[in-house]
């Protein structure tokens, strides 16, 4: 349960964060997490009020240590409660490099691309000529593309940057075009392939003259979102694997959860780091991933 204090109390305790006793600034940091996220505007008042480095690093450092506690809390409870919503998920990881990030604003971006798609597709097409006129919209017309230039960039993991450049690695790219399409009625899922994660196509009217990869998930093709909706086989990815020296396994070929794609782009994100040498976004990826393991 988080401490309440009253106004006079909170205006002695942001007093004290300048102290130089260890113990009391800890203390007093102490509380100020368990008021989480409502104490962070009038720590941002004072930050704004004072002159003194030592202070508003202080501040800064605190308000960064109570936005990735919310973060966590977030986090496991979608893990636990929420994981059917990808859209959620991405938001939440975002938020840790863009801890004021609006859903509605990304809602908002999201309604007007899947207004477009939805305003030229023709469902009575086979679903190849569906997903060509949703290529049209989404790569031609909206300008999505792959980031080849900054691959690793931990940019290309936040669903608000890669809406905003239009260019993002392959998971937040399926990711995107995953709900896009699921808004318009097309059976489009991720797949966990190894060293590039791709889409698959489910038959949502299984017809006996096709032929499935896996007729229990109904897969009648794969799409590469980040080479503009590539359309390939089971055969292209036996290839791959086998370029890779890996052996087939079921789930490089069929739907991953929601949970699969969070991890695998908080992965992605822990190489970024690493890379860049950003020691502390290393560690503080490293407890989301533990978190998600729980």
């Amino acid at each position: 349960m988080k401490n309440t204090f009253n106004d006079a109390e909170i205006k002695a305790m942001l007093k004290l964060l300048d102290d130089e006793d260890e113990n009391i600034y800890q203390s007093i940091e102490r509380h100020f997490l368990e008021m989480g996220r409502e104490i962070i505007p009038r720590l941002e008042e004072y930050w704004s009020n004072s002159f003194d480095a030592v202070l508003q690093s202080r501040i800064e450092k605190l308000v960064h240590k109570i936005q990735f506690e919310s973060l966590k809390n977030d986090l496991h409870f979608w893990h636990t409660t929420e994981s059917d919503d990808l859209l959620k998920g991405l938001i939440i990881i975002s938020r840790y490099q863009y801890p004021d990030l609006k859903e509605q604003t990304i809602k908002n971006q999201l309604n007007e691309i899947s207004g477009a798609i939805a305003s030229q597709l023709d469902y009575h097409l086979i679903p190849t000529e569906r997903i060509k006129i949703f290529n049209q919209v989404f790569y031609n017309i909206y300008g999505f593309n792959g980031n080849t230039v900054n691959f690793h960039a931990p940019q290309n993991s936040f669903i608000n940057t890669v809406l905003e450049s239009k260019k993002g690695s392959p998971i937040l790219l399926c990711a995107i075009y995953s709900i896009l399409a699921t808004e318009n009625n097309l059976p489009v899922f991720g797949v966990n392939l190894p060293e590039h994660f791709i889409l698959c196509y489910k038959d949502s009217f299984a017809n006996p003259e096709h032929h499935y990869t896996y007729p229990e998930y109904n897969i009648l093709f794969y799409i590469n979102a980040f080479s503009k909706g590539n359309i390939f086989s089971k055969t292209d990815i036996d290839t791959f694997l086998q370029k890779l020296n890996l052996q087939p396994q079921k789930s490089f070929y069929v739907p991953c959860t929601n949970t699969d794609i969070i991890k695998r782009i908080l992965r992605n994100l822990h190489y970024s780091f690493t890379k860049s040498g950003d020691a502390q976004s290393v560690h503080e990826i490293e407890q989301l991933l533990t978190l998600m393991e729980e």
